[in-house]
């Protein structure tokens, strides 16, 4: 089972571009290469519209790629 981990600001003040409701921390699931990984990321309570910030992208997910891309 994979490690619940949670990311984003949840004191920015992040709307959603097509609602334009607050963002709200929400339960998500993200999938590479057949790995499953529970996180907690900023979601629009609307229409569930998910913010992946560029610091995560370009970061601890990239790394987690690398990993699984070298297994």
């Amino acid at each position: 089972m994979s490690e619940i981990i949670a990311y984003g600001a949840p004191d920015a003040d992040w709307v959603c571009a097509a609602c334009d409701r607050p963002l709200a921390p929400a339960p998500a699931t993200l999938t590479y290469l057949g790995s499953d990984f529970a996180v907690t990321l900023m979601r629009c309570p609307d229409c569930g519209l998910t913010l992946i910030s560029e610091e995560l992208a370009l970061g601890k997910m990239l790394r987690v790629e690398k990993l699984l891309e070298d297994k």
